[in-house]
């Protein structure tokens, strides 16, 4: 079994972080097996070295080794791109074509960003990792594959179980065997050795002086998050090493080539929604029209009470929970005054009637002091076009056109209410 040292320089791995070599050297435990490893880390931090490594120390390293980037396939093709097609299976398959499992059979499939698949697609590959088997899109023919397989996720898939994108038992049949590889904000001794390597490959490839970096330059690139990680770090190395003509690179100049966005303060980050969180500003506004509808209420009842009963005392006292929710409980000494507060109020007068005869008050009706209006007969829609029409035909002198044009209607339609109205 080789050692971590030799794996890190046999496959261009940088770096002495232990979680880093923890990871090499499961990745050397786990390839003469076949079992099923799961790959994860934040994007750019180097997981396509893991499979390589998995595949080269296993019995398998003689033959293919596919990686296939699930995010990169659009989901009406991926199907026909990992299993293979029939002729005629759909519009454009005019020859059968074999998929990835087929071609790779004895090899391994490295299967880059697994968590972007579709549910469909992994149902096709959890049949594969169970027992091997797998159906062309548009045929009914089991074929049968020895592949083995290596899958490479940024995506959190505890998460993605939850909302239901991703399969909880795929993942429990994936990862077998968890390989982590950590980002490198974690990797702060390794981030200039990393540096330093980017800016000799990229002096050698464009055949001028490799760049350099001051002391305070140096503390300004380990401090900073790496939010793109490896990918991010080659990059930058990659632009200072191509523009910067001065080969000694100031902490002020590398600056200019960070960006500011971002910051490496911890951060308390809620992700549940509580019950009480709204989406949208039009429940905000239903919320708040329910909240004044049902204090409304509450305020028409007491109201009714006090005008039945009279007695203050009594009314809080009967009504001692709905006076607290009305009113609230910041100012206690408002709810205790409640009394010396409707005592104190002028009630509205109930006008009585003209008449000094006292009539008779049923009981039972509510609203028995409402005062009865006698309204105004108004004139019927009928009568007020026949007035209009004919003040119109007066101050035109009879002249249809010139009234139709004022009371905006066609000549025609004037000339047959006139018909109707006898005019």
């Amino acid at each position: 079994m080789e050692s971590v040292q030799a794996i890190k320089q046999r496959f261009g791995i940088i770096g002495n972080t232990p979680t880093l070599n923890r990871a090499i050297e499961k990745a050397i435990q786990v390839a003469p097996t076949d079992i099923s490893v799961l790959v994860t880390g934040e994007s750019g931090v180097g997981k396509e070295s893991i499979p390589k490594i998995i595949h080269q120390l296993s019995h398998r390293k003689h033959n293919k080794y596919i990686a296939v980037n699930c995010g990169a396939i659009p989901e009406g093709t991926i199907d026909s791109e990992l299993f293979g097609h029939e002729k005629g299976a759909f519009t454009g398959a005019t020859q059968t074509r074999e998929g990835y499992f087929e071609v790779a059979d004895g090899g391994t499939i490295f299967l880059d960003e697994v968590g972007e698949l579709p549910l469909t697609t992994q149902v096709r590959l959890l049949r594969v990792l169970e027992n091997g088997e797998f159906l062309k899109v548009g045929s009914s023919k089991v074929q049968k594959t020895n592949v083995r397989i290596v899958a490479a996720t940024n995506v959190n898939l505890f998460e993605a179980i939850e909302k239901e994108k991703f399969r909880e038992d795929l993942y429990y049949r994936l990862s077998t065997v968890d390989i982590n590889l950590p980002p490198l904000r974690e990797r702060p001794d390794d981030i200039h050795l990393l540096f330093r390597k980017f800016a000799s490959d990229f002096a050698l490839k464009y055949k001028m002086p490799t760049v350099k970096l001051t002391d305070t330059a140096i503390q300004v690139l380990v401090k900073h998050r790496w939010n793109g990680n490896i990918r991010q770090l080659r990059n930058i190395a990659e632009q200072v090493s191509v523009l910067e003509q001065n080969r000694t690179i100031s902490a002020d100049t590398l600056r200019g080539y960070l960006p500011t966005t971002g910051s490496n303060l911890p951060a308390v980050i809620k992700t549940s929604k509580s019950e009480s969180d709204f989406s949208s500003e039009r429940e905000i506004l239903y919320k708040v029209l329910f909240d004044m509808k049902s204090d409304l209420n509450d305020l028409k009842k007491l109201t009714m009470e006090l005008m039945k009963n009279g007695n203050s005392k009594d009314v809080e006292k009967k009504n001692e929970s709905l006076i607290e929710k009305i009113y609230g409980e910041e100012n206690d000494e408002d709810v205790l005054d409640f009394e010396e507060s409707v005592t104190n109020t002028e009630l509205l007068s109930i006008p009585e009637h003209a008449s000094n005869k006292e009539e008779p008050v049923n009981p039972q009706d509510k609203y028995h002091f409402a005062e009865e209006i006698e309204e105004e007969e108004t004139l019927s829609i009928h009568d007020k076009e026949l007035e209009l029409i004919k003040k119109s035909l007066e101050r035109h002198s009879g002249k249809r056109k010139l009234a139709a044009t004022e009371l905006g209607i066609s000549e025609r339609t004037l000339y047959r209410k006139i018909k109707q109205y006898d005019l």
